[in-house]
């Protein structure tokens, strides 16, 4: 991959964790945050470490010719520890602690692995895209770039399995992260397994070192936003189905609204609209100026006819929510036709019966569908 995409992509995981920065301040002992924040981190090392420009930057910074290739190896390792650990950490259950101190520890070992081998080895050109088949035959560092290939191989065969095999109990936007999360390790297994094949094609005296510097960096690249966007999904989902209900809701309220609206302009009786399109902000607009219209209308609203059109809906449909729909549709034309006719000086005293109860939410939204219907009838029937 280009300096570019890798630093946009860095950049991108820096911001997800300046968003999370206030909760992980608050929590900082919470594992799956800790999780979570590890995985956005060590994948923007990832690629922060694996840009061309900043691989020449740190070994000239540092004056080791290839100081960067074993901390691209550290950061890819642990970015694969962390994912495994976040999965074992959002399953939870007993000895779900135990677990995640093992592979912590394990893992430690193989970066302090890397750390001794690299110190033991002898790498003195410089190989920025290449350094795992150029170094596959030298003593130390050839174990190495093995022992973080097999490390990281490892634990994105088990994240994915674990994601996959969890995912097929669920539902909802936990079973989505989990299969966006295990896809992206499966194909970020691609990575060290071509990365192996060409190291073995080495040791065999050929030269495969295309597959370490065409397809291991697009399955690394593709495989870690697949994962950092599965680890994103049960975060963001529940947010956006929230904001997605509201504006339905907010749509769906239209039929009701407009009703009133000849009610509400010349009683000035809508809300001022909130100048920002927040969702749940237009749907409280709507439904506060929803209201004010049925206020005034109580005085015109006939009860009488209202039981009458729920009796009859009652009979047909033996639904009491489709019913009181129906009856709340036809009784609030039948007010605002009166109200629009009469003026304001006419009350309509209707039949003896009791009111209902102001309609809540899910009650308008019956009604204002309610009214679509009869509209969608209506011009039915004038065609």
């Amino acid at each position: 991959m280009s300096d570019l995409i890798n630093y946009v992509s860095c950049g991108l995981l820096w911001l997800g964790i300046l968003a999370k920065a206030p909760d992980l301040v608050r929590q900082w002992r919470d594992p799956f945050l800790l999780a979570i924040t590890s995985v956005l981190g060590f994948a923007s090392l990832c690629f922060l470490f694996g840009a061309p420009r900043t691989v020449g930057f740190v070994n000239h910074v540092s004056g080791v010719p290839n100081l960067a290739a074993p901390l691209t190896y550290a950061a890819i390792t642990a970015y694969g520890a962390a994912s495994l650990v976040l999965v074992v950490s959002w399953r939870g259950g007993p000895g779900t602690a135990r677990a995640i101190r093992r592979w912590v520890l394990g893992y430690t070992g193989v970066l302090g692995g890397i750390a001794f081998t690299f110190a033991l080895g002898d790498a003195p050109v410089e190989r920025r895209t290449d350094f795992d088949t150029y170094y596959a035959t030298t003593p130390y560092i050839s174990e190495m770039i093995v022992l973080y290939l097999v490390a990281h191989l490892a634990a994105v065969v088990v994240t994915a399995y674990r994601s996959l095999t969890w995912a097929r109990h669920l539902r909802g936007c936990l079973r989505a992260g989990l299969v966006t999360m295990g896809t992206g390790t499966v194909v970020g297994a691609g990575y060290s397994a071509s990365k192996l094949v060409a190291v073995a094609a080495r040791w065999c005296g050929r030269d495969w070192s295309a597959l370490g510097t065409t397809l291991s960096p697009a399955c690394a690249g593709l495989g870690a936003a697949l994962t950092v966007t599965g680890t994103v999904i049960p975060l963001v989902g529940p947010f956006v189905a929230t904001r997605a209900r509201c504006w339905r809701e907010y749509a769906r309220l239209g039929p009701l609204e407009r009703e009133l609206t000849e009610l509400l302009r010349r009683e000035y009786l809508s809300v001022p609209r909130p100048f920002w399109p927040s969702p749940t902000r237009w749907l409280t607009w709507r439904q506060s100026t929803i209201y004010n219209g049925l206020h005034f209308l109580e005085r015109y609203f006939d009860a009488g006819l209202y039981q009458r059109t729920y009796t009859d809906r009652m009979r047909v449909t033996g639904d009491r929510h489709q019913a009181e729909a129906a009856a709340w549709a036809t009784a609030i034309t039948a007010a605002a036709r009166t109200v629009s006719e009469s003026g304001h000086g006419l009350v309509v005293a209707g039949e003896p019966e009791p009111r209902p109860d102001r309609p809540d939410l899910p009650a308008l939204l019956r009604i204002a569908d309610a009214l679509a219907e009869n509209s969608g009838e209506h011009a039915l029937a004038m065609c």
